[in-house]
């Protein structure tokens, strides 16, 4: 009995029972990454390839594993775009899984049903697509792979009583792309409830849809493994896949790094930085920190100056100095790349500028905006720049009229600043 035990231990810690497979949704192939970085040559390529790099990256560790299975939640394509290249890109890698003997099960999320390579593509024979009425497949003897597909990109009603049973005495693996109870951020398709799934019965529950890696629970695992590549600042911070190792039964997660390109915010507090110098230094040892904690080759940075510096002024007037040097400190520290430098600095307490005729000018300037005359010429200036831009942009920058006048604010204060900056600033 005690030999029996030994060798059983042995099998498993080398992995011969082990069935790994790889969760990961809302891939969004060709998703355009929404930064001012852009505009740098030197990052463009990388930036436009970046939801296909962090794709090929997920296929790379699914052979090198030897996973059994990788799932996609929904979201693999983005839009309505019909692109050849996504296609040819796509099928390229599925061989490659199919080639290393490993299948992908797929379920169509809300801008898969409406993106038209979906019902076009002839896919490899690895690869499973569920339909919009369910069903469910065997990956192993011990393992059932379960899903449902979005018929067409809106679903206002839970997918839940499209699934089958879970099969008994095996493993039951569900897929769903679903917005829970809601999200900031995301419209609520197929709603469910926590509670919902748990009583399901199965064992494993992967999501998709929410671009944020939640874990909703762990008996049964529940888990939305979250965007595999930010596609900007507001998808800041790190991406991951999900690794699920079963285990005569037993299952355990581990998250998969996946990002290419790593989006993030900081702040840096100026106000001990006593001339240029001391505040390159300062900007200098804060970048290089921020390489180190960024596991993606690229970063992609918005940085915020704040506190109440001495040399506020001066530092608002050379503001295109700094934005120029901040650059070059980003990309000394090694492949970062500064998104927008914020200046949010508060003058001193004690404004060794004060008085004088920058004083009055400053509460002459404070004084226009309020005036009726100059917020109906700021409005009409500020809607007539807004008309040349796209319209995907210009609903973006200002959705409605509070937005736009909101814009108006931000502009006006920006512009008296910079004013002010330029006469309190002189002379230092």
């Amino acid at each position: 009995m005690f030999q029996t035990q030994n060798i059983g231990s042995v099998v498993r810690s080398l992995g011969v029972n082990l069935i790994k497979i790889i969760h990961t949704a809302d891939i969004h192939l060709d998703s355009p990454l929404r930064s001012l970085a852009l505009r740098n040559s030197g990052l463009r390529d990388v930036v436009a390839a970046a939801s296909r790099s962090a794709f090929s990256q997920l296929v790379d560790r699914s052979i090198s594993e030897k996973v059994s299975a990788l799932l996609i939640s929904g979201d693999l394509f983005d839009g309505k775009e019909r692109s050849a290249r996504t296609a040819a890109f796509l099928m390229a890698e599925l061989d490659r899984l199919g080639d290393a003997g490993i299948r992908v099960f797929y379920i169509k999320g809300n801008h898969d049903a409406e993106n038209p390579i979906t019902g076009t593509l002839d896919l490899p024979s690895n690869v499973h697509v569920f339909d919009a009425r369910g069903g469910k497949e065997q990956l192993t003897d011990e393992v059932w792979i379960h899903g449902v597909s979005f018929a067409d990109r809106h679903a206002p009603d839970s997918l839940l009583p499209r699934f089958r049973a879970p099969v008994p005495d095996t493993v039951n693996i569900a897929m769903l792309h679903s917005s829970l109870g809601g999200s900031v951020g995301h419209d609520t398709y197929a709603p469910c409830s926590v509670p919902d799934l748990v009583g399901m019965g199965f064992d494993y529950w992967a999501l998709g849809h929410i671009h944020r890696r939640q874990i909703h629970s762990d008996a049964p695992w529940i888990i939305m493994p979250g965007i595999p590549q930010g596609r900007d600042i507001g998808e800041a911070g790190p991406k991951s896949a999900t690794m699920i190792v079963i285990d005569q039964g037993r299952i355990d997660v581990t998250e998969v790094p996946t990002s290419v390109v790593e989006f993030a915010q900081i702040e840096v507090d100026v106000t001990e930085a006593a001339d240029d110098e001391a505040l390159r230094g300062l900007l200098k040892r804060q970048l290089n920190a921020l390489r180190k904690r960024i596991a993606a080759p690229v970063g992609v940075i918005r940085l915020a100056l704040t506190g109440r510096p001495a040399r506020h002024w001066q530092i608002l007037r050379d503001r295109d100095v700094w934005i120029e040097q901040v650059n070059a400190l980003a990309e000394a520290a090694g492949d970062l790349w500064i998104d927008k430098l914020m200046f949010d600095l508060l003058p001193p307490a004690t404004d060794e500028s004060a008085g004088g005729a920058t004083d009055e000018l400053a509460e002459t300037m404070a004084a226009i905006p309020t005036e009726p005359g100059f917020a109906a010429f700021a409005r009409k200036e500020v809607e007539a720049l807004l008309q040349d831009l796209p319209a995907a942009l210009r609903e973006k920058i200002s959705p409605d009229e509070a937005d736009r006048d909101a814009l108006i604010d931000r502009l006006t204060k920006a512009g008296t600043d910079l004013v002010l900056a330029q006469m309190k600033g002189a002379g230092n």
